[in-house]
């Protein structure tokens, strides 16, 4: 099958006039313009005036989160927010949390999401719903251990029996391990999964209350989890990025998330192992985070990349509710970042997480032998790309999946 299109985005490359795509056994065989590559015979697929990019790589996502969308107003402090989600969760079960992943993938693929990178806290859901959703994904089991209460050899276990699960009941399942945080995993744990071979991701920096914990041993969080019974000794000299490097977990197999507490010696390790950061622009404006270090973490040589988070973190609570769009995400990153170009922006929901998930070959771009995940978007410039609402058409593995004009 050949797709035209006016304009054919591969991202890694500029943009192609009346561009076209080749694809064989959902695959990309060929790019360029449509003259070039159109033959007696082939079956085309004229899209008219559109631009054909890659579909959106989400690097960071909670989708079992998703109807707790408006359920919570803007905290006071990041550890109300941690009281609120907990509390919430303590009253939600098994279907709660199935129909909320379910309708949070549909959000993302009506989006133009093609692979997601989604931190699961309730895996035992992956093998009934791996296939409940067209896109591909990466799904990084959460992994927890503030009191000790299972040994760690028996939380990896169960996570690799919920990965090899959901493998074989889905060719676009892929396992990874996600400790949550450094306060809420010990040291075993981290060492553990570190050592287990998946790629990690971890929510690390993320407010002033972990900042204060780990550099100085004080502050709410440091009383509040010494008080629920965690061991305090990692606590004092080091910030959470520098704990991370004292552990030797920082690495290019590393996604660290959110990352808004960073001094200049943080950025320089991160960009000096390789770790992927993470950034969710709109969650970090529902909490009014310092300011986001875009500029100092691309000088380093840092790959930053863009997340939604989870709905439990998205200011909304009216109508219509908030959803996982990832180019509202983009969109706020331009307003917070004035030097952010929209062709940077582009590459931070396409090739940049493609690479944080190490599949930089066959994902986020159009090239030649990458996976045949595209979508349909109006307009044709970089500037009018960002402003999508959502995706005219979105394909997988050379599927149209999802269409609001076929």
């Amino acid at each position: 099958m050949l797709i035209r299109a006016r304009a054919v985005y591969p991202v890694v490359s500029p943009p192609i006039d009346n561009g076209a795509v080749r694809i064989e056994n959902g695959q990309i065989l060929e790019v360029g313009t449509f003259q070039d590559l159109s033959r007696t015979g082939d079956t085309i697929d004229d899209l008219g005036e559109v631009t054909l990019m890659p579909g959106l790589v989400n690097a960071h996502c909670h989708l079992d989160y998703t109807d707790m969308a408006g359920l919570i107003a803007p905290p006071a402090s990041f550890l109300d927010w941690i009281t609120a989600i907990i509390a919430i969760k303590g009253e939600w079960d098994y279907s709660d949390y199935a129909r909320s992943w379910v309708n949070g993938a549909a959000q993302l693929l009506n989006s133009g999401v093609t692979t997601v990178a989604d931190t699961e806290a309730v895996p035992e859901m992956l093998p009934d719903i791996a296939n409940a959703t067209s896109i591909r994904l990466h799904s990084f089991i959460e992994l927890l251990s503030v009191r000790k209460l299972k040994p760690v050899a028996a939380l990896l276990r169960e996570a690799e029996e919920w990965i090899s699960k959901s493998a074989s009941v889905s060719d676009r399942f892929t396992g990874g391990l996600s400790p949550h945080a450094l306060y809420s995993t010990s040291e075993e744990l981290l060492r553990a999964a570190a050592s287990d071979g998946h790629r990690l991701s971890i929510h690390v920096a993320e407010s002033d209350h972990e900042d204060a914990m780990f550099r100085h041993a004080e502050g709410p969080m440091f009383n509040w989890l010494q008080r629920n019974g965690r061991d305090m000794s990692d606590c004092g000299g080091l910030s959470p990025v520098g704990r991370l490097k004292q552990l030797e977990l920082l690495s290019d197999r590393l996604m660290a998330i959110h990352c808004n507490h960073l001094d200049d010696q943080d950025i320089e390790d991160l960009g000096n192992s390789g770790t992927h950061v993470i950034h969710c622009p709109r969650s970090h404006h529902y909490f009014g985070h310092a300011p986001f270090q875009l500029n100092k973490l691309t000088a380093a040589r840092v790959n930053v990349c863009i997340g939604t988070d989870s709905l439990a973190s998205v200011r909304g609570g009216g109508k219509p509710k908030p959803s996982l769009n990832l180019f509202s995400e983009i969109r706020q990153a331009l307003d917070t970042h004035p030097a952010l170009t929209p062709e940077t922006a582009i590459r931070m929901v396409t090739i940049q997480p493609a690479r944080a998930l190490g599949r930089q070959s066959d994902l986020g771009s159009i090239r030649q032998g990458a996976k045949a995940d595209l979508i349909a978007v109006p307009g044709s410039t970089p500037e009018e790309i960002v402003a999508t609402k959502k995706p005219l058409a979105v394909m997988i593995d050379g599927s149209w999946v999802h269409s609001t004009s076929r």
